[in-house]
């Protein structure tokens, strides 16, 4: 494989998070699942923004998360994903940019307002998403160039992309691409919703594109409608390459072939927030993977990030990761 000018390649919905603490009521209030992931439309954005606490406004996305961690561990990343030209899309650049990942897709001029992430965190850490994908479903193959795609050692997307019929395509170029440069690609299932969704296209791309996958416990019970973890293995070691699966505090296992790597999670002093756990295990599996480390110590990369993320508020590392390993 020739060098690359990238080690991973994200391509992801650029979205703005707005981050609130948020009690058991005011989710009951507003008709919200906690732990959930919920598309919603501008209109119902604006009623619940306006009724949330105080929040923080970040960038995130999970690919932009993930993008972010892969930078904090001094790996060379770039990222695809659609803004509007607003201030959003403005906070949304500059943020991802200031972690030293390259991000060139051009801003929307006009259309929908750029897509903006309302989470809740209850007092027990878990979070609530209610997510309205504005700018974001303006993704297409246009925006996919295939020169890049080709510079990067791994193509990483997220399983939302689903959701928008043009950004389905643009993730499939990308594919098409990757592998015309001899290059690997990977997807995260993202949300059990998003499972339920599309399960028989995952599991088609699963046996026929993907290298690597990322899921947690409900997501890969979920996409083989299984009851057990062990069942969800056994069922994925029969169609994926390499499989890396989250478990909380359990850990991850990494399936490939035959083999199996059960790596505990790493310690933790407090939860605080669980948000982007998964999207930073990926980054640390992937910094691991594009630096040629053993596929238990890219797990092991992977559960140092997801610690860090979720022992304070927000889904991007506070301090480098590269400093913890």
């Amino acid at each position: 494989m020739t060098s690359a000018a990238f080690d991973v390649l994200g391509i992801g919905n650029a979205i703005v998070d707005v981050i609130s603490r948020a009690d058991e009521a005011f989710l009951g209030q507003h008709g919200l699942v906690k732990g959930s992931m919920m598309l919603i439309d501008e209109q119902r954005a604006d009623t619940l923004y306006a009724a949330m606490g105080p929040g923080i406004e970040i960038s995130g996305g999970s690919c932009g998360n993930t993008m972010a961690g892969v930078a904090s561990f001094g790996g060379k990343g770039a990222y695809v994903g659609k803004v509007r030209d607003d201030q959003l899309g403005a906070v949304f650049g500059h943020d991802l940019r200031a972690t030293g990942v390259s991000f060139e897709t051009p801003s929307a001029k006009d259309g929908p307002s750029t897509a903006r992430c309302l989470i809740l965190v209850t007092p027990d850490a878990q979070r609530t998403m209610n997510t309205y994908l504005g700018a974001c479903t303006g993704l297409g193959p246009a925006d996919i160039d295939p020169k890049v795609v080709a510079s990067a050692q791994v193509t990483y997307v997220e399983g939302y992309l689903w959701d928008a019929p043009e950004a389905k395509k643009a993730v499939l170029k990308a594919f098409d691409a990757a592998h015309a440069a001899d290059r690997l690609v990977s997807i995260t299932l993202s949300d059990s919703f998003c499972v339920h969704r599309y399960r028989s296209e995952f599991r088609d791309l699963l046996r026929d594109k993907v290298d690597i996958l990322f899921g947690n416990e409900a997501e890969i019970t979920a996409l083989y409608e299984v009851a057990t973890f062990e069942e969800a293995m056994e069922a994925v070691r029969k169609e994926a390459k390499i499989a890396a699966l989250t478990r909380s505090e359990k850990g991850s296992v990494v399936i490939k072939g035959d083999e199996t790597w059960a790596v505990p999670a790493a310690p933790v002093a407090k939860v605080v927030d669980t948000t982007g756990a998964g999207d930073l295990y990926a980054a640390g599996f992937l910094h691991g993977f594009t630096s040629g480390k053993p596929l238990a110590e890219c797990a092991r990369l992977g559960g140092i990030a997801a610690a860090e993320v979720i022992s304070h508020v927000g889904a991007r590392p506070e301090q480098p990761l590269r400093g913890l390993v």
